[in-house]
């Protein structure tokens, strides 16, 4: 490259010479002649493309130009006389490492008069090679984006899915392609968002919350599951997703899709109800209970109402006559009328359609106009409030365990509900099947307490009318317990003519705690029977007895007392305690005393070689001796002697009431939260003659 020349030659028509230009921040060049001679560079024109010899014709001064149809301007400049721009050409000039780029820059061609040479042309340059990068590439960006989203849209559109477009704000476009074939609702009826108008009327209102929010926020990706309108007027589960198209951070507009869902979201509504099932029902022990928790699984997911009726145990084989049924369970959604009928007994018509469920052992279903229930379809009691509730469909369904029909569930439908599909009432049936294995362990347990509570009071007879002597008992079955328990008494007069008291009590609420009660009784009468002696004798030859009876299992406690003396007394009582709450006598006086003399171990605990305790207490004329279970005097988380001295006083106040309003007074006071049965047993001497 040829070193520069000094700065001197032609001046502007002014008459200022062209190194006025020499500082400009932009490159200034000037060309003479027909073959447009280099006359003047400034330095800013020599870093952007380079020194260029002077005195040389541009086409020889540019030689290495690449996009040299550039050069022509200037003639067109010294042709036409009228100035010319060119805003951001790209130029490829040598760089520093004698290779080539490509830059751009605005170039500035006007018309000078140079004197002897003619006109000239003043060309005035500027790199614009930055502003147009960022601007290339913000145009490339946004249109690969436009590519992408045009590629998206075919894709769907090509697909099974339904393709649906809103503007920035959400709102639906005018040619929205995939709503109208899809719901048949025409564009005109799509408001704010676009499916809301399609949407099923309880589902609206969270669509349009979580669209809005979506507008707002713009998450990368829209997700929404909710019943959609098809053409066909039915509702379905639909998936609606939505992915904003954005340029430059700005959000142009939103694609989306529409897919019907509604297989997928039976299946997971499926296997989250027989889930739930399952764990709700085993957590029930007793069969209302068992039933009554399936009810909230069905309303509101597959009915508006339900009714669960229990029948009692071998009712559904009865040949003909009314139907008792118990309803177990009544709940209805929220928003229906109040006044539900609640749990109770109920009489069903043997032409009523539950009857015929139960007896033929199949689905019974209806249709019929809004609040107009058919009498024979409306479970008892429930047809004023079906009827309020605008119902226009129901199912009766017979449920069956262990192949007895054990209840009936009835399931309506009100207002805009459509009737109980078949889908649906089969899944009404599988919640049950998925609860048969608890449901049946309910049921036996049922059995079981009623095999025992027959075992149980069938042993806790009348106690003996004994010239002179009266006889109160009283059984109260725990209020906390579901089970039978082991607590009995007895009373029966021996050969010899004594009297003889028992009270008793097995560990345990179930039939085991119940036959083993009855093995007891049943054995301890048969010794005192077999022999007169000492009670004290006698059980210790029942502990004998009590190691037979699965001694691991059984644990008891008894006191035998005989009531021994001749016709008008004086009497007196022998006694003997197995580990058993010590009898109390209570005197005419009102005084109250325990008998603790004869205390010793539960039956089955004696060593062998040991010999029980036993005692003998005079009996004053008027008096009452009192025997009883645990029951009577234990509460929850109290030391028993706190219930041991509270029955001591309540007692000594009632010994001038009679022996049957003594002891019910007695069990008024036991604690209604208590864990375990009471039993007890009362003796009430003759007064003193005269």
């Amino acid at each position: 490259m040829s070193p520069s020349p000094p700065k001197s030659g032609p001046a502007l028509p002014s008459g200022l010479p062209l190194e006025v230009f020499d500082p400009a921040p932009v490159g200034v060049a000037v060309f003479q002649g027909v073959s447009h001679v280099l006359t003047y560079l400034n330095d800013t024109y020599r870093r952007l493309f380079g020194d260029r010899p002077l005195g040389r014709p541009v086409r020889e001064a540019f030689s290495d130009l690449v996009e040299r149809g550039y050069l022509d301007l200037l003639d067109q400049v010294v042709r036409s006389g009228e100035p010319v721009q060119v805003t951001a050409a790209p130029v490829t000039v040598g760089d520093a490492r004698g290779g080539a780029e490509k830059r751009h820059f605005t170039f500035s061609l006007s018309p000078v008069p140079t004197g002897a040479a003619g006109t000239g042309v003043l060309v005035v340059v500027a790199e614009v090679t930055g502003h147009v990068t960022e601007t290339e590439y913000a145009r490339l960006l946004a249109e690969e984006r436009r590519r992408a989203a045009r590629r998206y849209r075919s894709l769907v559109a090509a697909g099974a899915e339904n393709i649906w477009m809103a503007d920035r704000r959400g709102r639906p476009v005018a040619d929205d392609p995939g709503r109208e074939p899809m719901t048949g609702l025409p564009g005109e009826r799509a408001p704010e968002g676009g499916w809301q108008a399609a949407a099923h009327p309880e589902d609206r209102e969270a669509l349009t919350a979580h669209w809005r929010r979506a507008v707002e926020e713009v998450p990368e990706v829209f997700e929404h599951v909710c019943r959609l309108r098809q053409s066909d007027g039915t509702y379905r589960h639909c998936l609606l997703r939505a992915a904003p198209v954005r340029e430059g951070g700005e959000v142009l507009e939103w694609v989306g899709t529409c897919v019907d869902v509604e297989e997928q979201w039976l299946r997971d509504r499926r296997t989250e109800l027989l889930g739930r099932a399952a764990a709700a029902v085993s957590r029930r022990r007793e069969v209302p209970e068992a039933f009554a928790a399936l009810s909230p699984l069905i309303v509101p997911a597959l009915a508006d109402e339900c009714g669960i009726y229990l029948l009692p145990e071998g009712s559904a084989e009865a040949a003909e006559g009314p139907l008792p049924v118990r309803r177990v369970a009544a709940l209805a959604r929220e928003g229906l009328p109040a006044g539900l009928p609640p749990r109770r007994e109920e009489a069903v018509a043997a032409d009523h359609a539950i009857t015929r469920a139960v007896r033929e052992r199949r689905p019974v279903q209806a249709v019929f106009p809004p609040g107009e229930v058919p009498e024979d379809f409306a479970p008892p009691g429930t047809r004023s409030w079906l009827n309020r509730a605008r119902a226009h469909s129901g199912v009766l369904l017979p449920v069956l365990v262990d192949g007895t029909v054990a209840a009936v569930l009835a399931a309506f439908t009100c207002g805009d509900r459509d009737p109980v599909p078949p889908a649906d009432r089969d899944l009404m049936r599988d919640l049950i099947e998925q609860a048969h294995a608890p449901l049946s362990r309910a049921m036996q347990l049922r059995r079981t307490q009623q095999v025992a509570r027959a075992l149980q009071h069938s042993l806790l007879t009348e106690p003996p009318d004994v010239p002179e002597l009266r006889i109160a008992v009283r059984y109260l079955p725990s209020p906390a317990a579901a089970e039978v328990g082991g607590d009995w008494y007895d009373a029966f007069v021996l050969p010899d003519g004594a009297t003889t008291l028992v009270i008793g009590d097995v560990a345990g609420h179930d039939l085991a705690a119940a036959v083993t009660m009855s093995q007891m009784r049943n054995m301890l009468r048969a010794l005192a029977m077999d022999r007169v002696e000492p009670p004290g004798d006698i059980l210790r030859r029942l502990d004998v007895g009590a190691q037979l009876l699965r001694p691991e299992q059984a644990t008891t406690t008894c006191v035998l007392a005989r009531v021994e003396g001749p016709r008008g007394g004086p009497w007196q009582l022998n006694y003997s305690v197995a580990g058993h709450p010590p009898p109390l006598l209570v005197t005419a006086d009102g005084t109250a005393v325990f008998l603790d003399d004869a205390q010793d171990v539960l039956l089955g605990g004696l060593l062998p070689e040991a010999e029980r305790i036993g005692a003998i207490r005079p009996l004053p004329p008027d008096a009452t001796v009192l025997l009883y279970t645990d029951g009577l005097v234990e509460r929850p988380g109290e030391d028993i002697t706190r219930g041991l001295e509270r029955l001591r006083a309540l007692a000594g106040t009632l010994a001038g009431e009679p022996l049957e309003a003594f002891c019910d007074r007695l069990l008024a006071d036991s604690p209604v939260t208590g864990r375990d049965d009471i039993a007890l047993i009362a003796l009430r001497l003759p007064p003193e003659p005269g």
